[in-house]
């Protein structure tokens, strides 16, 4: 029965870093276009998950931190993380966070 739960919160963890990955990239894509970067990456990100934008020179970091779901009750809490860089666009005032 353990080996059954700790797969499928591996599925579960997979499934969320995804996820987080796709909020990333989205919220890196429109902070370097001038756009509100953590607004585009909580529409994608998993529930519970967390943005984070930092700007460093002409490049634009996209951080999200989501907890994933264990099931059973001696699985350790996980949390998966997703990066996404994006060179900021000619012309553009800034990232708006």
């Amino acid at each position: 029965m353990f080996l059954l739960l700790a797969g499928v919160t591996a599925v579960d963890a997979v499934t969320t870093r995804a996820g987080c990955l796709d909020a990333a990239r989205e919220a890196a894509l429109a902070a370097a276009r001038g756009g509100s970067g953590s607004a585009a990456g909580a529409r994608y990100a998993p529930s519970g998950a967390e943005v984070t934008l930092t700007v460093t020179g002409d490049r634009v970091t996209a951080t999200v931190r989501a907890p994933v779901r264990t099931f059973g009750t001696r699985l350790p809490q996980l949390t998966v993380v997703g990066v996404a860089v994006a060179a900021l666009e000619p012309g553009v005032p800034g990232p708006v966070p």
